[in-house]
Parts: C-alpha cells; sequence; structure tokens
C-alpha cells in the first residue's frame, strides 16, 4: 500500500489549517503513525498538539513527502525550511491554490518531484473531490502515493497536465459556493412565497443535500436524475422552463470568469 512509504520514510505537513487538518485526520484514521508525521504549524490547535504527531520540531532528512498546505501568500516564506530536501527523492504535493509547478521548481529544485492538487472544501466531511497533476520527475509509485494521500478526505482525479487545473478550480475548487449560493437563492425564493425564513431556509438546504446524496448515490446521469423529477405540464417542468434557458449560460460565464481569474494569479 502507498502509504506504508509515509509509515516508514515520514511524511512533512506544512500548515495544519482547516485543509491540513482534514488531510491528517484522514491520514490517521487510514493508518499513518502520528510518529511518522511531522507538522510545521505556527499555530497549532488543541486538537493537533494532542494528535502525538511531531509538531514543529524540523523534519526527517529524507522524508517521503512534504505537503504544502500554507495558503499560497504565506508560500514564499515558508518554502526555505523546505528547500534542504529540494531535489532529492522526497515528493512534493502542493495543495496551495495559484502556485504554479514552476514556481515550486524554482524555490526547491527543478530536479524535485512536484505534484499539484486542488482539493475543495467539502474534504472536512470527507467527501472532497482532488484533482492531480504532476512535472516530469514524478514517478508512477509517486503519482500513486500522491493520489493515496488525497484518497484520504474524498475522490481523486489525474489531470492531463497543469494547463487544466484552472478550469479544475473554476468548476470544484470555487464550485461548493456557488452551491451553497443556490441555497440562499432557493430559501429567498421560498420566503418570496410565503414560508418563514426558516422552514424556506431548511427546505433549501436539505433539498440541495439530499440531491447531492442521490447524485452521489446513483448510477444514473445528472440529465437522467432531472427527467426523473420532471411530470410532463407538472410544477418541475414550469420551473425548469424559467432556468433551463437561462443557466447553463450564466454558469458557463461565472466558471469562465473563475478560471480567467485564476490563469491571471497564477502569473
Amino acid at each position: 500500500m502507498a502509504l506504508e512509504r509515509v509509515a516508514q520514510d515520514g511524511l512533512v505537513l506544512l500548515g495544519c489549517g482547516k485543509m491540513g487538518t482534514a488531510l491528517l485526520t484522514g491520514w490517521l484514521g487510514a493508518g499513518v503513525p502520528a510518529g511518522s508525521v511531522w507538522v510545521i504549524e505556527p499555530n497549532p490547535s488543541d486538537w493537533l498538539r494532542a494528535s502525538g504527531v511531531h509538531l514543529n520540531d524540523g523534519a526527517p532528512a529524507a522524508p517521503a513527502v512534504a505537503l504544502l498546505a500554507v495558503k499560497p501568500q504565506m508560500m514564499g516564506a515558508a518554502l526555505p525550511a523546505l528547500r534542504a530536501l529540494g531535489n532529492g527523492t522526497t515528493l512534493f504535493v502542493s495543495i496551495a491554490a495559484g502556485t504554479t509547478i514552476a514556481a515550486f521548481e524554482a524555490a526547491l529544485g527543478d530536479r524535485t518531484p512536484i505534484v499539484r492538487t486542488m482539493p475543495n472544501t467539502p474534504a472536512m466531511v470527507n467527501r472532497g473531490i482532488t484533482a492531480l497533476c504532476r512535472n516530469a520527475h514524478v514517478t508512477e509509485a509517486d503519482m500513486a502515493l500522491a493520489v493515496a494521500l488525497m484518497a484520504a478526505v474524498g475522490e481523486t482525479v489525474i489531470l492531463d497536465g497543469e494547463h487544466q487545473i484552472d478550469a479544475v478550480t473554476a468548476v470544484s475548487g470555487s464550485g461548493p459556493a456557488y452551491v451553497f449560493h443556490l441555497i440562499e437563492a432557493m430559501a429567498a425564493a421560498g420566503e418570496a412565497e410565503g414560508l418563514s425564513p426558516a422552514v424556506a431556509m431548511q427546505l433549501a438546504r436539505a433539498t440541495v443535500c439530499g440531491a447531492g446524496e442521490l447524485a452521489h448515490r446513483s448510477e444514473d446521469s445528472a440529465a437522467q436524475l432531472r427527467i426523473n423529477v420532471t411530470s410532463p405540464g407538472g410544477t418541475t417542468a414550469a420551473a425548469l422552463a424559467v432556468l433551463m434557458p437561462e443557466l447553463p449560460g450564466l454558469m458557463a460565464r461565472a466558471v469562465k470568469a473563475a478560471a480567467d481569474r485564476g490563469r491571471e494569479l497564477g502569473k
């Protein structure tokens, strides 16, 4: 199993905020020994202090993995601590949005194996999806390890290349916010039709969560699931007659705006 390399050679986690905590919880739950993990985190939570990992206690000489989970704006200050591990056998895995593989190669050395990932916040409830891409120095075994690490918090998908990461950011990285806004909009519309704010919000949240779970469990396509709910000439059909001419174009523009912004930030 890929995670055995971590148990044997160690893992360095740089940054342990919400996403780092979600990942670490997943790894410990998957059987990675706490003693095989070194965490560098200036503001550790009580949970982290009690987790049994090495906390702010340096790093092993040649860990299997260094996972970079600090915010992009803190990356420049954090990388020098790990520079000694560059151009070696340590696999670097980044979950920092907007920081390119080329930027890591410049900071760590151009022979460093680097996997760049884009996870999303449902990782905090083990329902994330993470897209991964790599540079030329990442072996198949390295990639399998990176996938195993990110699979601890949800699904994974391997990209054709880094050129696709901005599209991933726009669809799944930023996507939870679109869904939360859908809940807000549905609740507001329910209020406008005479429901109390609390009931409208409860209905909207439960409906979106339930539909998501149905989509997760069903083998039917999203289109088929939609058709299953839509009786000809019924209430759902009336609503979709309003939504369907508008929503695809609106979503395409929103996703394009996010992807374009991602490309700007990556420069």
